[in-house]
């Protein structure tokens, strides 16, 4: 089974620097340009089925990857990002200026941290993957809209690694992971790709 994570294209919080979360912002006009040059690198793959985050930037994206794909775009709670709590909608600057202890906390041990009336990188990643079994359980080459820190935590339980080194599998806007699923290991043949972009912003 081939499976493709595809991370959002760009909104206006992502360039502003602002937290997301679960807070429901639609694309941007480039982030809708990163998606149509993402779905044409994707168009002649043999895509079977289609999951997206039901929020607004994923499931937007989804649906410009399938205009090449005519698919049922199946929807998964479970796939959104990570609860940000107190956070959502702060920009980095303001996280820096007024929560820099807890910011220290999430640098050095990220795994034990639970964001403020959020979610915990632990919670995330169990919710997330009860959506991947469903999808991989359907044997199918699927493709899979969702968000950075939900790509990287399934990333961590394919690649058998703690999430205290969730870093290591984060994704930008508009890229895609392509991962090879066999019964014994997972192969990540392509990791954050974002070549097909070229210039965006243009």
């Amino acid at each position: 089974m081939q499976l493709i994570l595809i991370r959002h294209g760009e909104t206006l919080w992502n360039k502003e620097g602002r937290v997301q979360g679960t807070s429901d912002v639609e694309l941007s006009i480039i982030g809708k340009k990163q998606a149509e040059l993402l779905a044409l690198s994707l168009k002649d793959l043999p895509i079977e089925s289609i999951h997206a985050s039901p929020l607004k930037r994923a499931y937007e994206t989804a649906e410009i990857i399938n205009e090449f794909h005519q698919l049922d775009i199946q929807i998964h709670r479970d796939l959104m990002e990570m609860d940000q709590g107190d956070f959502e909608g702060l920009s980095f600057k303001e996280l820096m200026a007024g929560k820099k202890e807890f910011l220290q906390k999430w640098i050095s041990d990220p795994a034990s941290v639970k964001m403020p009336n959020g979610e915990s990188l632990s919670e995330l990643q169990n919710r997330a993957w009860r959506a991947m079994e469903e999808i991989i359980g359907k044997s199918k080459n699927a493709l899979v809209v969702s968000h950075n820190f939900t790509i990287a935590a399934i990333l961590c339980h394919l690649r058998n690694i703690s999430l205290a080194e969730f870093r290591s599998a984060c994704v930008d806007t508009a890229s895609k992971t392509i991962v090879r699923l066999g019964d014994k290991e997972a192969i990540i043949d392509l990791l954050n790709d974002r070549s097909h972009l070229l210039d965006a912003s243009k």
